[in-house]
């Protein structure tokens, strides 16, 4: 779901920038007033494994297209909504950046709807009520697939609104949301269901990690465990299960080429898109997670699946790494802040 500039006009496009630098502003002075032990390496951490893991496309049965994890909501459940926010801001401008994956323009309104809508929508008004104060497995699961599925729907439906008011690809509210809302709530159940596994691992492992309301501080293995299994998940997923990633077209393209009745959109002419797409070829050094050109689609190894590919791995190992030390960094820098350069006192734990 991550847009491209085509679908955006400048006034659209500034204003979802205004709305995620006041998010992002307002998350790094409640991250800084509360700093906790181990977070910025479990922001960290957590930011390369959704990296990887958005990497790994998954065919949807019947419709052609396929969908990927969001991580708003699992990054929301392990960090807390503040901390979850930067971190998703951290992959998405290094997804931008350097695989060309949503325009630099659509930047701003990508991490409103992938992370804004979860982190401080879906998360305290589903998740925790559904969690409850004393969470159990069927409470956990029902709250992960639920504010999974309506977090992806809102941001789905908030890219038929933006779409809309640009007016630039001339795509047809009712047409775009009948095939954005059905194809989004497919993913949504996918991302629950593998969101409420990941957090039931953590539950078992180290339970005062799962942000729920007045959870009991109980914990059983060190923190390095936890750390350890998601950089291996991150390392996993990006340099060997990308290799098994769909190649249908995302749920976002799917619909944009069915609602408009043509595979691909025309580049709007004005001066600002011009600029962010020659900024974004000069900042895009692994385009479409590849070291490469892509084969031609007539070669013989085109249409093979899975597609073992070096340049997808590297590609995956990088961006992970990448996303880890901005994420990393940012924990690290709102946590020196707080104390004026000074080693602080962080609190235990959440």
């Amino acid at each position: 779901m991550h847009m491209a500039d085509a679908l955006i006009s400048p006034s659209v496009a500034g204003a979802g920038w205004i709305l995620a630098l006041a998010g992002l502003g307002h998350a790094a002075r409640r991250v800084q007033r509360a700093p906790e032990a181990g977070r910025p390496a479990l922001m960290g951490v957590l930011g390369a494994f959704v990296f990887a893991a958005q990497m790994i496309n998954f065919s949807i049965p019947g419709t052609g297209s396929s969908g990927h994890l969001g991580g708003g909501l699992l990054l929301s459940v392990l960090l807390g909504p503040h901390a979850a926010f930067l971190v998703m801001a951290s992959v998405l401008t290094v997804q931008a950046l350097l695989f060309a994956d949503g325009g630099l323009l659509a930047l701003g309104c990508n991490i409103v709807n992938l992370g804004a809508l979860t982190c401080f929508v879906a998360y305290p008004l589903l998740f925790l009520p559904l969690a409850g104060p004393g969470p159990t497995r069927v409470r956990l699961t029902l709250g992960a697939l639920v504010a999974a599925l309506v977090g992806l729907e809102l941001g789905a439906f908030a890219v038929v609104l933006e779409t809309t008011a640009s007016g630039l690809s001339r795509l047809p509210f009712a047409s775009f949301a009948l095939f954005m809302l059905p194809i989004h709530a497919a993913i949504g159940v996918v991302e629950g269901l593998v969101t409420a596994g990941v957090v039931l691992y953590v539950w078992r492992a180290r339970p005062d990690l799962v942000r729920v309301r007045h959870s009991a501080q109980r914990t059983e293995r060190p923190l390095r465990t936890v750390l350890v299994g998601f950089a291996i998940a991150a390392l996993l997923a990006g340099g060997v299960l990308s290799w098994f990633a769909s190649t249908r077209p995302d749920g976002l393209e799917w619909s944009a080429s069915h609602a408009s009745g043509s595979e691909q959109l025309p580049a709007p002419a004005g001066r600002l898109h011009r600029l962010t797409a020659r900024a974004q070829s000069v900042t895009s050094r692994l385009p479409d997670y590849s070291l490469g050109p892509e084969p031609h689609a007539t070669d013989a190894n085109a249409s093979h699946w899975p597609a073992p590919n070096a340049g997808t791995s590297a590609s995956g190992l990088i961006g992970a790494g990448l996303t880890l030390l901005v994420a990393l960094g940012v924990g690290l820098g709102l946590r020196v802040a707080r104390f004026g350069g000074k080693p602080g006192p962080p609190s235990p734990g959440p």
